[in-house]
C-alpha cells in the first residue's frame, strides 16, 4: 500500500502545509488521496460527516484532497486545557484526559487505534500521504511514540526530513536529528525538503549538498515561502499575530489572545477582506479603543480564560468598549464569558465551581459531561450560513429569547442585548459564508468585498500545489511511497 509520510526538524516548520500542498498536487495528477495525522495536539478542531473531531490541519488536507474530513484521518487528537493537562480524543469523540504523569503509558497503548484508522485509510486510496508532530530528534519522547517514529516503524511508511530554514540553523537541524535519532529511526527516513527559503535558492547550493553529505540522506528540494498560506485556515497558535493595515485606514476587529484560545480560524474569512484589519491582541497589551469590534473566541478552559481576561485587565476594556456602544461578539467559550455565570459543579475543566461573567448578556451557563459536536446551519442577520458546533454546557436566560441565529429546524442559537449590540453564538464557521460576512461587517458601517472564502482557499491550494510541482521532485516522492 503506497503511503509516505513528512516529519520535521521541529515544530511548525511547515509539515501540515505541504501535506495539505502535495495532497492537492498528487489529485491534480489523478490520483486518489487521504490524509493523515496519527497525533495531534491543537484547540483548532474540525467537526466531520461521522459526528466526531480532528485537528483545523488534517480537515484543510481533506479539503486539499477532494474529499470529506473524517476521524480516521486524525485518529488521536490531544487539546491542551491546562499547563499539564489535555484533552484525549480518539477516533473523534472524547476519551479522558491526560496529564504529564500517565502521558507516556496512556500515549503508547493508543498506538492500535492508530494503525486500525490508517489500515481503513489505505483500503480507500492510491496513497496516504501522513503528517508526523513535533520531531523525532525528540528522543526523550521516543519510547511509546506513536506521533513520529514510532507510527512510521510500525506501519512500514517511508519518511522525508522537513527543516524550515526561516528559523535558521537548517544544517544542524537536519544533521543533528541524523545524529541524535535510533540507527533503526533513521534508515526510515529516504531524504528532506528544505522549507521556507526567501531569496535566491542558488545561495544554498553548497549547504544542500553539505546536508547530504552530512546525513547521507537525499535532498528532494527547496521550497520557496509560500504567501499563499496566508489564505487558508490557521490551526497553531505559533501563528497569531497581527496583521498590518497596509498604512491605510481600515475597520479594526480585536480579539484577545486568551491562554487556551480554540477554533480562532472562525476569524481567518475576516481577515481577508479589504479593508479590514483583525489584531490578535497578546497578553501584556491592551485591547485597542478605536476597535470598531470585539470578538471573544473560543476556549478549551472556560474559567481560566476568563480570570486570564481579568488578569489581563481585558475586562475593563471591553467593559469601555461597550459603554461606548461598540459591538461585542462572543463564539462558543466567548458566548458563555460574555453571560452573568459560568458554573462547572463536575469539574469539567478543573475543580467543580463557577466564576462570575462579565455580565454583558442576562444567560447563565452550566457546563455538562455532555459534548455537542455537530455540523449545522441556519440563517442569521437575514442571511444563510453553515458552521458547526462544539461545546460542553448549556446557556439560558432572558437574552436567549433573542437569538443571534435560528438553526436548522428552528433551533434558536446563542443571545442578544436588548439593543442588539453584544452578541452570542456556539456556531463556529460563521464567517465563512460570505452572505452573513457582508451583512455582519455592513452592520459595522464597512463596504466588504467579501469573497467566496472557501473559493479563496481552494485556490490557494491550487497555487501551492503547481508552487510544490516547480520546486519538488514529486515524482520521486510518489517513487518513495509505491516501492
Amino acid at each position: 500500500m503506497a503511503a509516505i509520510m513528512f516529519q520535521g526538524t521541529g515544530s511548525d516548520v511547515g509539515k501540515s502545509l505541504l501535506v495539505a500542498g502535495l495532497c492537492r498536487a498528487l489529485v491534480r495528477r489523478g490520483y486518489s488521496v487521504r490524509p493523515f495525522k496519527p497525533q495531534n495536539m491543537s484547540n483548532n478542531a474540525a467537526v466531520t460527516a461521522d459526528g466526531g473531531e480532528i485537528g483545523r490541519a488534517q480537515a484543510l488536507q481533506a479539503m486539499a484532497a477532494g474529499i470529506e474530513p473524517h476521524t480516521d484521518m486524525n485518529p488521536v487528537l490531544l487539546k491542551p486545557q491546562a499547563d499539564r493537562t489535555s484533552q484525549l480524543v480518539v477516533h473523534g469523540q472524547v476519551r479522558g484526559k491526560l496529564g504529564s504523569e500517565n502521558f507516556r503509558s496512556a500515549r503508547g497503548e493508543l498506538l492500535e487505534a492508530v494503525l486500525t484508522s490508517y489500515r481503513r485509510l489505505q483500503a480507500q486510496c492510491d496513497i496516504v500521504v501522513v503528517e508526523g508532530a513535533g520531531s523525532p530528534a525528540e528522543v526523550n519522547l521516543r519510547a511509546g511514540d506513536i506521533a513520529n517514529m514510532g507510527f512510521a516503524r510500525a506501519a512500514n511508511v517511508p519518511v522525508i526530513l522537513v527543516g524550515d530554514i526561516d528559523r535558521g540553523g537548517v544544517i544542524a537541524a537536519v544533521a543533528g536529528t541524523r545524529a541524535v535519532i535510533d540507527p533503526a529511526d533513521a534508515a526510515m527516513i529516504r531524504g528532506f525538503l528544505i522549507n521556507k527559503f526567501r531569496g535566491d535558492p542558488a545561495l544554498f547550493e553548497d549547504g544542500y549538498r553539505h546536508i547530504e553529505q552530512l546525513t547521507g540522506w537525499k535532498g528532494f528540494g527547496v521550497i520557496p515561502w509560500l504567501g499563499q498560506a496566508s489564505r487558508l485556515p490557521s490551526e497553531d497558535a505559533v501563528v497569531l499575530e497581527r496583521r498590518q493595515g497596509g498604512g491605510q485606514e481600515k475597520l479594526l476587529i480585536a480579539c484577545p489572545i486568551l491562554p487556551r484560545i480554540a477554533n480562532f480560524d472562525d476569524l481567518d474569512p475576516l481577515k481577508l477582506e479589504p479593508g479590514v484589519e483583525v489584531m490578535m491582541v497578546p497578553p501584556g497589551q491592551p485591547i485597542p479603543a478605536e476597535a470598531a469590534l470585539i470578538i471573544l473566541p473560543g476556549s478549551k478552559a472556560t474559567i481560566a480564560d476568563l480570570q486570564a481576561v481579568r488578569d489581563q485587565g481585558w475586562d475593563i476594556d471591553i467593559l469601555a468598549h461597550r459603554r461606548r456602544g461598540r459591538p461585542i461578539l462572543g463564539i462558543c467559550g466567548g458566548y458563555q464569558m460574555l453571560g452573568r455565570r459560568i458554573d462547572d459543579p463536575d469539574g469539567i475543566e478543573g475543580p467543580p465551581g463557577g466564576i462570575e461573567g462579565l455580565g454583558l448578556l442576562d444567560v447563565e451557563t452550566r457546563l455538562t459531561q455532555v459534548k455537542t459536536l455537530e455540523r449545522t446551519g441556519g440563517t442569521a442577520m437575514g442571511q444563510a450560513f453553515s458552521g458547526y458546533e462544539m461545546h460542553v454546557g448549556r446557556t439560558d436566560g432572558a437574552d436567549c429569547a433573542r437569538p443571534f441565529a435560528m438553526l436548522e429546524g428552528g433551533r434558536p442559537d446563542g443571545a442578544s442585548s436588548g439593543d442588539g449590540a453584544v452578541m452570542g453564538t456556539y456556531v463556529h464557521g460563521l464567517f465563512a459564508s460570505t452572505a452573513l460576512r457582508a451583512a455582519f461587517l455592513s452592520r459595522l458601517g464597512h463596504e466588504a468585498a467579501s469573497e467566496d472564502y472557501q473559493a479563496s482557499v481552494h485556490e490557494a491550494l491550487d497555487q501551492i500545489a503547481m508552487q510544490l510541482e516547480e520546486h519538488v521532485d514529486v515524482q520521486a516522492l510518489i517513487r518513495i511511497a509505491t516501492a
